[in-house]
């Protein structure tokens, strides 16, 4: 980690593992623009795994060969670029900046051991990276901070390093500080704090390393001694700081051996500073990845059942134990079929092996239950786009496979005759809902092919076919990933289009009514004759329907009380007003007519109908809106602006509590109409900068307001 080593890992043939302890999984964490895939091509140039930054491989970049990532000009989905540096074989992951694909991060953060946390020396960190810290703190979580950008004219170090301590607490702090070139303000090497040593990266890398100016001495033996304090306080050698304190010059490899011991424990952040585009301070951070973080064998492999739910002994991460393994992601490509990336855990994972793939399902978003013995075709090491065919995959490794049916994201592969199951990891719900529509018939059919590629790799993505509104909705995690889920299915071959959202919603009497149905016809000899009198009346919200018969003297015979009764039934399905289901409503048959020969069933069942909708211009119709109960969780600065906005949007408040999950924030409890939550999950990010969250779920239909009723009756009435 005090830059040992600088060799280049090898070119050419894919970097394979067969020892746990030589491997490193490592989620790189930070806001849209910090600078996450532009530092993960550096890597790779600058270990030889790829010419340079920037090269295509197979056609495409190496981190964003998404289409929909070139066209919004960030990276959209979770990319594995594996590489080689002293031996250790790093997998990094790089995940979206963008909240809206926080799906792709969770996954990151799942088949990682340890992150590394991106901050621009210009822009700083948003909020949600600073969430992201807590949760990776409440596992314990090594971590690392890389300052990037300092290339820009604007970047500044101290005050990036300053903003870390600040939000991330204590323990944040620099291995090296930026030394400026003789212009004073681009930085052309590093200052190295353990070694008091200069790293001068005027030629590129490697750097080459002298002693220090004189004018470099007095910033190196400032942040040195805080350095080496905070390196003491998280040493297991009692002893230390007595003798730090006594004057005692710690020697570099004590100092280095705390420093490894305190970042693999989660208990020491280094802060390296590195430009991706002058290669200063790679090398750097590439001693952080491989000494600093730990290998798989140090981090618990997660809680196991059987597939019946059945308890398991804990597993290690043994390349000769059981075999389980999950998926991380999976895609859908045309031409290849199902890539899964996947993190191994236990066991060995080899081409051509029949194992048993099963997952939680997620039924409500597309993602049924599944359980099923399949052969694995090949297994890669991606890169990018590019797959490059290994022997094997080994427990604490990231591989690829393909051919297998029914790989969805989150997954367990476990061995045939074993199978076993993860315990999943949370994911969000999506909010925002989108009504989708095929152009033609024969979109239609592309249509529900590519949604189910889609929702196949991502459980962040729900697919519902409203029955009373009869709209495809999908519902995303915001706007950005509802755009890039049409552009994937434009780019399918689908032609579709988007329509405004409709909210089912219901009407009702509120005032009891009496009605008259007649239904009498002649037609080629054949008549048709029926006549039913009913009293409606409204009753409490949720009781649903009630017939009554109450009939005297057989003025409707027996037989076609039912018949009166499915008449007004399928009149409450068909609507009385604006064409929405009637419910909370007590019928009561109290008179009528029949003919002895005309009379039939499907007479009155009309007459019935004709009866109710008498009713409802008698009486006083009204349209029912879902009110939905929402819990929404934010920083404790924004308390007021969400209430106010919750109440502007026609809710009810029900109340505030901290939340204690993590502090500095709270939980706020309403009940708002559903037809005012539509984007509510993009107001509410704009809202509180990227960090509320909510939840929501369906309580009862309430009356809608007349105003706002008659407005939806003109706008919906042909």
């Amino acid at each position: 980690m005090a830059q040992k080593s600088q060799e280049k890992g090898a070119t050419g043939g894919a970097p394979v593992a067969t020892d746990p302890g030589k491997v490193r999984n490592v989620v790189l964490v930070g806001h849209s623009g910090s600078g996450k895939t532009t530092l993960v091509e550096a890597l790779l140039a600058a270990t030889g795994t790829i010419g340079r930054a920037g090269s295509v491989v197979d056609g495409t970049t190496v981190c964003d060969h998404d289409p929909a990532a070139v066209r919004q000009q960030r990276s959209v989905s979770l990319a594995c670029a594996p590489f080689v540096h002293d031996g250790i074989k790093v997998n990094l992951l790089d995940t979206p900046g963008y909240a809206d694909f926080v799906g792709e991060l969770r996954a990151g953060l799942r088949a990682a051991d340890a992150a590394l946390f991106v901050v621009s020396a210009v822009d700083g960190m948003d909020a949600a990276t600073a969430a992201l810290w807590e949760e990776c703190a409440a596992v314990d979580m090594p971590r690392a901070v890389a300052v990037s950008r300092l290339d820009h004219p604007r970047a500044d170090f101290d005050e990036a390093v300053a903003l870390c301590q600040r939000v991330f607490g204590d323990n944040v702090m620099p291995l090296y500080l930026p030394m400026l070139g003789d212009d004073g303000t681009s930085t052309v090497g590093l200052l190295g704090l353990i070694t008091r040593r200069v790293f001068d990266y005027t030629a590129g890398l490697p750097a080459d390393v002298r002693e220090p100016d004189p004018e470099h001495q007095p910033a190196i033996a400032e942040s040195r001694n805080e350095l080496i304090e905070g390196i003491i306080a998280e040493s297991e050698d009692e002893t230390l700081m007595d003798r730090y304190l006594d004057g005692e010059d710690i020697g570099t490899d004590v100092l280095v051996e705390d420093l490894e011991k305190a970042v693999a424990r989660g208990h020491f952040y280094p802060v390296v500073p590195v430009c991706a585009e002058t290669g200063v301070g790679l090398d750097a951070l590439l001693e952080v990845l491989t000494a600093g973080f730990p290998s798989p064998l140090e981090h618990d492999v997660p809680a196991v059942t059987g597939v019946d739910g059945s308890p398991r002994p804990p597993l290690t991460c043994d390349p000769d134990g059981p075999l389980v393994a999950e998926v991380v992601k999976t895609t859908v490509d045309r031409h290849v079929g199902r890539v899964s990336l996947v993190r191994v855990f236990s066991g060995t994972l080899r081409p051509e092996q029949t194992v048993h793939i099963c997952g939680h399902g997620l039924a409500d978003r597309g993602h049924p239950d599944h359980d099923a013995d399949e052969r694995v075709g090949h297994v890669y090491v991606p890169l990018g786009a590019s797959l490059r065919e290994v022997g094997a995959c080994v427990a604490g490794d990231i591989c690829a496979i393909t051919k297998s049916g029914s790989a969805e994201t989150g997954d367990t592969v476990s061995a045939k005759d074993d199978p076993l199951l993860i315990a999943p990891w949370d994911m969000p719900e999506p909010l925002l809902p989108v009504a989708i529509v095929a152009r033609t018939r024969s979109d239609e059919d592309a249509l529900a092919r590519n949604l189910a590629r889609l929702v196949a790799g991502d459980p962040t993505m729900r697919l519902e076919r409203n029955p009373e509104t009869h709209q495809l909705v999908l519902w995303c995690m915001g706007e950005a990933h509802a755009d890039v889920v049409l552009e994937r299915l434009r780019a399918g071959g689908v032609e579709l289009d988007t329509e405004p959202v409709r909210v089912p919603l219901r009407e009702t009497l509120t005032t009891a009514a009496r009605g008259h149905g007649r239904h009498v016809k002649q037609s080629g000899g054949h008549g048709q004759y029926a006549v039913c009198d009913i009293e409606v009346e409204p009753l409490p919200r949720g009781a649903g329907f009630e017939f009554v018969d109450r009939i005297v003297g057989g003025a409707v015979p027996h037989n076609y009380v039912p018949s009166v009764e499915k008449g007004v039934r399928a009149q409450m399905e068909r609507g009385l007003v604006g064409g929405h289901p009637v419910v909370d409503l007590r019928v009561s048959l109290v008179d009528g007519k029949a003919h002895s020969v005309d009379s039939s069933d499907a007479a009155f069942q009309t007459a019935g109908a004709l009866a109710l909708r008498d009713a409802a211009g008698n009486g006083q119709p009204a349209l029912l809106e879902p009110v939905d109960e929402v819990l929404v969780r934010v920083p404790d600065s924004s308390v007021g602006a969400v209430m106010g906005d919750l109440s502007g949007r026609r809710g009810r408040v029900l109340g505030t509590e901290p939340d204690t999950a993590a502090e500095g924030r709270t939980l706020v409890r309403a009940e708002v109409p559903a037809t005012e939550l539509l984007r509510y999950a993009v107001e509410l990010r704009a809202m509180t900068s990227g960090t509320g969250t909510f939840r929501r779920h369906f309580v009862r239909y309430d009356p809608m307001p007349a105003h706002l009723a008659d407005q939806h009756r003109k706008e919906h009435t042909p």
